[in-house]
């Protein structure tokens, strides 16, 4: 059911996409300040849910993996392998997209004209020191997302601290809370196709088809990335650290990156990897079995690189050139949001939307680049199962060394 929803939705999406040529096309100028009404409609919605969406979605989720696994040695290793291949695959990102500049000159028609954005102003120090919030709910109330997601994890994490029954109470609280904001965000969602005519209506009307071209190459520098951080970072690491020839792992893991390509969900190929981890490429059980559903939930390195690549196209786009700082807030929004983004639906539309209030952007670049999010998001599952994948490897050799098994 989830899967016929979800073909539906990108269906309608691409509908509206064509439509919005059409109408771009064929009416013009005359028919923006209804397409711009629709487009609003659809951004100001999706800015209502973003703040109690990652409140709850991230202390739901770090309640539950510290209430259920415990942060022993084996669940530290496995943070440190999932920070450290999603930063590999930030940085892969943002070196390809800083080297090729897709966006710069690009002119896209988008309506939002900033002259400055925050994280630009912002020194690297001022950011990290901003990421700790002297007032929470005042962060939440001006929508300064970075503070946020770092109150709610450590706000999770002493959850699990306290005697089970207050933990109890307030882990249902906010599972309960969690799954009103998905019901909420699932309609909104469906609002998307609206949005993306509205504005492609506009960008056609003002600019014809040269907004393509960017778009068109924005999108191979996403592939290329992803392609680099599967076929050689991942790999390497598989190889040095896992001691397993990363071609018979792949060959093992076909099926299961097959599945991940074609359905876009890394909980419906957790069996196959699961069988491909441990009967081809030697990983133990108790690693496996701790590893790939919290990496399901939590480790996403080809959206990780996605969202970055994006937000920096965008903010080209709109002719910023973003400090070491600004992208330093990019990486690590990327890395702390992806904790609790994989059970939203349409993860990739959310975390940008994120990433983009962490930066300071408009969040109109969003609507553009949903014309090509489907396709990416396939490629991107794809990355995020075989990282999962090398990782089980990874760590259940780190484990049977600890243990003194060869």
């Amino acid at each position: 059911m989830v899967f016929r929803r979800k073909y539906s939705l990108t269906i309608f999406i691409f509908v509206g996409f064509f439509l919005g040529i059409i109408a771009g096309l064929v009416i013009g100028e005359p028919a923006t300040p209804f397409t711009d009404t629709l487009a609003d409609i659809f951004l100001r919605l999706l800015k209502m849910v973003i703040i109690p969406l990652v409140i709850t979605s991230i202390i739901s989720s770090v309640i539950q993996v510290g209430s259920a696994h415990g942060l022993g040695r084996i669940g530290l290793r496995t943070f440190i392998y999932y920070i450290c291949t999603s930063l590999l695959a930030i940085f892969t990102g943002q070196l390809l997209v800083n080297l090729f500049k897709p966006g710069v000159g690009a002119d896209i028609g988008l309506e939002a004209n900033p002259e400055t954005i925050a994280a630009v102003e912002r020194g690297l120090g001022e950011i990290l020191l901003n990421i700790i919030p002297e007032n929470p709910i005042a962060a939440a109330a001006s929508g300064d997302v970075l503070p946020i997601i770092f109150f709610s994890i450590l706000f999770g994490y002493f959850v699990t601290r306290i005697g089970a029954d207050h933990r109890k109470l307030i882990s249902g609280f906010f599972e309960a809370a969690f799954e009103a904001m998905l019901k909420m965000t699932s309609l909104i969602i469906w609002v998307a196709p609206i949005g993306v005519f509205g504005i492609i209506t506009s960008i056609v009307a003002k600019t014809g088809f040269a907004a393509f071209k960017p778009l068109g190459f924005y999108f191979i520098i996403v592939l290329a990335g992803l392609a680099v951080h599967m076929f050689l970072t991942l790999p390497l690491l598989l190889y040095f650290l896992g001691k397993v020839s990363p071609v018979k792992h792949f060959r093992g893991m076909v099926s299961a990156l097959i599945t991940a390509f074609s359905t876009c969900s890394t909980i419906v190929t957790l069996p196959l990897t699961m069988k491909a981890v441990t009967k081809v490429s030697g990983a133990s059980k108790r690693a496996a079995g701790f590893v790939l559903p919290i990496g399901a939930t939590m480790n996403m390195d080809g959206t990780a690189l996605y969202e970055c690549v994006a937000t920096i196209f965008i903010a080209q786009v709109y002719g910023f050139d973003l400090t070491f700082g600004a992208q330093m807030t990019i990486a690590v929004t990327a890395v702390l949001a992806s904790i609790g983004a994989a059970s939203i639906p349409m993860s990739g539309l959310v975390m940008m939307s994120i990433i983009l209030g962490a930066v300071g952007l408009p969040l109109e670049g969003v609507v553009v680049i949903l014309a090509v999010d489907r396709i990416l998001d396939m490629f991107r599952t794809t990355v995020n199962v075989f990282s999962d994948s090398c990782g089980a490897v990874i760590i259940s050799r780190m484990e049977n060394l600890s243990e003194g098994v060869k």
